[in-house]
């Protein structure tokens, strides 16, 4: 089995890329979705969560408020951000989850392609667990663009807000240096397809191989 790692900064289309090499064939998950499970009510990352941050980053049905937390984990409202706070919790349990999810994978397809799709791969240290990792890109315009479409806010908000995020994530510069593979998300969707596809046909030759 071939595990390969997916990665860039934020709003540079890592999901519909991800989506694209499933399309193809690849087994696909995402820490995004991973992090939203580990964060319902009983579960320990849960717990800890709120008792980092408070009871204030509740809904009234006692879920995760998701952008609240967001808030305050990214915030320099108390002097300094506390997203490496609510990261020492929630990255251990997400990487736990995706190599039992690997493992699974390898088990029932032993030719299989496992992808993980998410942000901060190299930011937790946890690029080595992957035979090859592609790292999207694109430009601080676009990211702005998709933010501010995914949010609904407008785009000078949503330049903030990729500011923001981007202070806690690695410079696309030195993700690049680490990648196998480097997809430009900035053009047409046609054209980062083509580039998925190439990728995907060395990444297939290499699992025969594994």
């Amino acid at each position: 089995m071939l595990k390969v790692g997916l990665t860039g900064g934020i709003a540079s289309g890592k999901s519909v890329i991800g989506e694209m090499f499933a399309a193809l064939g690849v087994r696909l998950t995402q820490a995004d979705q991973i992090a939203h499970e580990l964060m319902q009510p009983g579960q320990a990352v849960y717990d800890d969560v709120v008792r980092e941050f408070g009871r204030g980053i509740l809904n009234p049905d006692g879920s995760v408020n998701r952008a609240r937390l967001a808030e305050l984990a990214f915030s320099n409202s108390g002097g300094f951000p506390r997203v490496k706070e609510l990261n020492r919790i929630v990255h251990p349990a997400v990487i736990r989850r995706e190599d039992e999810w690997m493992e699974q994978v390898g088990r029932s397809d032993p030719k299989a392609i496992a992808m993980v799709e998410a942000a901060l791969i190299l930011e937790a240290g946890a690029g080595d667990r992957f035979d090859r990792l592609i790292v999207v890109t694109c430009g601080p315009q676009q990211r702005a663009q998709r933010l501010a479409r995914r949010l609904k806010i407008d785009e000078a908000a949503a330049r903030q807000e990729v500011d923001r995020r981007m202070a806690a994530q690695l410079p696309d510069e030195e993700k690049i240096k680490a990648a196998d593979y480097v997809i430009d998300n900035s053009g047409s969707l046609d054209a980062t397809e083509k580039q998925a596809r190439q990728i995907y046909a060395e990444l297939v030759a290499e699992a025969a191989g594994h």
